[in-house]
């Protein structure tokens, strides 16, 4: 089974077009196009009913203490948490394809609508929704994707692994909301084969992606 996109090659940058934030020299950042990247897939295994496409930053800070801080830097030894990026379920078998901004083609504050989506697919939250919680202009349910946007002040790099799963079943078990970390869960009884795509991405000037 093997995973590409266009967009951006294994182990390499992220253009900022994908992104949700892009650097700022003024303002440290700036929202960006927020683009879902393109993505191409074969050899997908006999028996597979369904695919799944989960995009997660296990780089993200556990503690928010210094978090975008003048004159802080988050510590490189911080431990870190996994932040969901993009939970997309119940692609068909058949399909072998994601296009450029086809789930995704603008930073929507409050988040886009779900989990059903008009080709019959479903997203889940991602941790925007967490992150954005309580604040006044950007509160809401983020469904789907929504591109990378670490802390401007993080010493490292962090990667964006997009990984396609091929399941035996043709729906995923889960209804209602749902986010990465229960999809993991549930599909994990039926995964016949998967297949990842890392980026990498930096809001630091002083860190290189």
């Amino acid at each position: 089974m093997k995973l590409t996109s266009p967009g951006f090659s294994d182990r390499q940058e992220i253009p900022t077009t994908f992104a949700f934030c892009a650097p700022d020299p003024q303002n440290h950042v700036r929202m960006s196009d927020n683009l879902n990247p393109a993505f191409n897939w074969s050899d997908i295994p006999d028996g597979t009913r369904s695919l799944v496409l989960i995009c997660c930053d296990s780089d993200v800070p556990s503690k928010p203490d210094d978090v975008n801080q003048e004159g802080r830097e988050v510590p490189a030894d911080l431990p870190r948490v996994d932040f969901y990026h993009w939970v997309l379920v119940d692609l068909p078998a058949d399909k072998n394809s994601i296009a450029e901004g086809e789930y995704s083609n603008a930073v929507t504050a409050r988040g886009k609508s779900g989990p059903e989506v008009s080709d019959g697919t479903r997203q889940g939250l991602n941790n925007y929704t967490d992150w954005f919680a309580g604040d006044a202009d950007m509160d809401g349910k983020y469904f789907g994707y929504d591109g990378p946007c670490p802390p401007w002040n993080d010493s490292i790099v962090h990667h964006y692994v997009f990984t396609l799963y091929a399941l035996d079943i043709e729906r995923c078990p889960l209804e209602g909301e749902f986010g990465g970390a229960e999809v993991r869960s549930a599909i994990e009884a039926h995964i016949l084969a998967q297949a990842s795509v890392t980026g990498t991405y930096s809001l630091n000037p002083k860190v290189s992606a």
